[in-house]
């Protein structure tokens, strides 16, 4: 497909939009937290709002389908515990502690920890080059670490811990998702899923917090909008039609922008610091995941 075409350019122009509209959902979880909220009254929130939207998808995606088997309930249940809800939690509660923008680099290397469950669990081999891949990025993620530790304190180091918690959850996610996508279909999954996801949040504010907690400041509340809709739901529409147009591995390389915009509004809107230090480290993390989805791993025979 040319990248002249008009399909190839709103492809790109999607899987920008959509990996900005998921960078931006650190940046608004901070500004919220500003209000005296905590991660799992704002998780509840974020998810509430989304739910009617997920529920929606997954009702058109499944126009003139056969119902989801026992089998299929069992299986987004699964998936929608450990790559949505558990992920999103980790997250939320992560951001309590460390900077949207080392956040983001975490996150991002998540094609290096589905390569890492792929040889725990399934027996794949990396090439040397992938090693190489692997030492950038991290070493990268280790010089912002580094430089967290003066910004954020000592808490810096727990923040890091439960963000990285919620992409090897998403990671395990990711791995396993692979065949129902295939079977149900993307958005099909991704609105079940989802869906089930927002039940667990809901249900985990009911169970671990007073109801009165869920009396927050206004600004909470249009913050959580704002999340659910333009940095959670909308982004997932908008990668899944650029994968249609340009195809998965350019979507994924186009990502790339995420973490670059999450620094740019850090800077912008929350007041976060950025040198060279912060530069450096972001370049050995794009660089690495770059090089980590040029190369290719082999079954181990």
């Amino acid at each position: 497909m040319g990248a002249q075409t008009p399909s190839a350019r709103r492809g790109l122009a999607l899987a920008a939009a959509g990996a900005i509209g998921f960078s931006g959902k650190a940046i608004i979880a901070k500004l919220a937290y500003r209000h005296g909220v905590d991660a799992v009254t704002l998780v509840m929130y974020r998810m509430l709002f989304a739910l009617p939207l997920f529920l929606a998808l997954a009702w058109w995606s499944g126009r003139g389908r056969a119902p989801l088997a026992r089998r299929d309930l069992a299986v987004v249940t699964g998936l929608g515990f450990c790559g949505y809800y558990l992920a999103s939690t980790l997250d939320f509660a992560g951001l309590q502690y460390t900077s949207a923008s080392l956040e983001r680099l975490i996150l991002y290397l998540n094609p290096t920890l589905v390569l890492g469950l792929g040889m725990l669990l399934h027996g794949h081999r990396p090439q040397p080059r992938q090693f190489a891949a692997l030492a950038l990025s991290y070493a990268g993620v280790l010089l912002v670490f580094g430089h967290e530790l003066d910004f954020s304190g000592r808490n810096a180091a727990l923040g890091a811990a439960l963000v990285f918690g919620s992409a090897v959850s998403y990671a395990v996610y990711l791995l396993y998702s692979g065949r129902e996508v295939r079977r149900l279909g993307a958005l099909r999954l991704t609105g079940w899923a989802s869906s089930v996801a927002c039940l667990f949040c809901i249900a985990q504010f009911a169970l671990l917090r007073p109801w009165s907690a869920a009396a927050v400041a206004a600004p909470v509340i249009w913050l959580s909008l704002l999340n659910a809709s333009l940095c959670t739901v909308a982004p997932v529409l908008m990668v899944m039609m650029a994968v249609e147009r340009v195809g998965a591995t350019v979507t994924a390389q186009t990502g790339a922008i995420g973490p670059i915009s999450t620094i740019i509004m850090g800077v912008l809107l929350l007041g976060e610091p950025f040198n060279a230090w912060i530069a450096a480290g972001t370049v050995l993390v794009l660089l690495g995941v770059w090089l980590l989805a040029r190369a290719s791993f082999k079954p181990v025979e």
